[in-house]
């Protein structure tokens, strides 16, 4: 269909596993992100040019066309794969590594990132759905623009911190390093071309669906065989082993708990527009003011959760690591359950109170 201000009109069968794709997608390309800061431009460089793509995926994703939205949203994907991972060793590394400021340096920068997802669904959200979608998305590259300007300014007071790609042992070990990293790119990037462009034209017909399922079949099998390959390898010690297998375990269960809270962008999303009651003291909001409450739950309870830590701490009671992370599953279950409370309100066509979603949002927060 054509586009219109209440979006593309996917149905959700086509429009859950492209949010899917995108998503997991996001996440996988800080792995290449990473190796390309290393081996090529270093990471000051990445996160400035995974800005600029981002910036330019937003834009693009404000144009009124069907291509124009895939285009962006591959942008964002490759952008976001240069900038997420390489800001973080950026961080790192202007510290010492024994810097008892390096915590709270991370902290500073955490909530940084906190206060730009709460405030950014309240203006893209609104634009988006109150106006139009494009206005929305174009909100998004404004945003971003005007953080590459103040990245670009302050650049300097980052000095050598992330300037440089890694260094190789000599100068020709260098030389043959960016020319392997140059080839392994142009390769990866000619297939991304040619399959955009055989999707486009039809000459591959897969649809948005097909290749979520290709990827998340793919992901699988990869996972899979790395713990294999892994498990399996010889030169582990037993304790070694061990741990392995706790890895496994924590893995499991992290894949668990993040297929279940990324839904906030999708089937959480849903309810709220669909089957929520979005109006607070008379005042109805856009339902993609929820997206705002994890990063405002967040900035609020992090004080309270680092107190509680160090209160529990100085008598002995605080809490393992692989407890607070049981914990974790146990908040985020709670939310659904939660729901599933509220859902049977919804079922008899009566619009649900914002509270449902916001005490799943909150539940799912302090899992996180």
């Amino acid at each position: 269909p054509a586009p219109t201000p209440r979006g593309l009109g996917f149905h959700t069968v086509t429009a859950g596993p492209i949010y899917g794709l995108y998503t997991s997608m996001v996440y996988m390309t800080t792995l290449p992100g990473g190796w390309i800061a290393d081996r090529l431009i270093g990471p000051q460089n990445a996160v400035l040019y995974g800005g600029i793509l981002i910036a330019a995926g937003h834009f693009s994703m404000a144009l009124p066309s069907l291509t124009s939205f895939y285009v962006g949203l591959a942008l964002i994907v490759i952008g976001t794969g240069l900038l997420t991972g390489n800001v973080s060793v950026i961080v790192g590394r202007l510290y010492g590594a024994d810097d008892e400021r390096r915590d709270a340096g991370y902290s500073i920068f955490y909530m940084g990132i906190n206060t730009g997802a709460f405030i950014a669904p309240l203006i893209c959200g609104y634009l988006g759905q109150r106006v139009d979608w494009h206005l929305g998305f174009g909100a998004g590259g404004v945003g971003m623009t005007i953080g590459l300007i103040q990245y670009t300014f302050g650049r300097k007071h980052l000095g050598d911190a992330g300037r440089y790609p890694a260094k190789a042992e000599s100068h020709e070990a260098a030389v043959q390093q960016k020319r392997q990293a140059i080839l392994w790119s142009s390769i990866v990037a000619a297939i991304i071309l040619l399959g955009g462009l055989g999707m486009y034209t039809g000459m591959l017909p897969i649809t948005p669906t097909q290749l979520s399922d290709a990827a998340g079949y793919f992901l699988l099998g990869l996972t899979v065989a790395f713990f294999g390959w892994l498990f399996l390898s010889p030169g582990w010690t037993p304790r070694e082993r061990k741990q392995l297998y706790v890895v496994g375990v924590l893995f499991l269960a992290a894949t668990l708990f993040w297929s279940q809270f990324e839904q906030a962008g999708s089937t959480l999303n849903l309810f709220a527009d669909r089957d929520t009651q979005n109006s607070l003291f008379g005042w109805e909001f856009p339902s993609s003011f929820y997206q705002s409450l994890n990063s405002l739950f967040l900035i609020a309870l992090a004080p309270v959760f680092a107190w509680l830590w160090i209160r529990l701490g100085r008598v002995h009671r605080e809490p393992s690591s692989p407890a607070k992370f049981g914990v974790g599953l146990v908040l985020v279950g709670a939310g659904y359950a939660v729901l599933a409370v509220g859902a049977i309100f919804a079922e008899q066509g009566v619009k649900v109170s914002p509270m449902w979603l916001t005490l799943v949002y909150f539940l799912h927060t302090c899992g996180e």
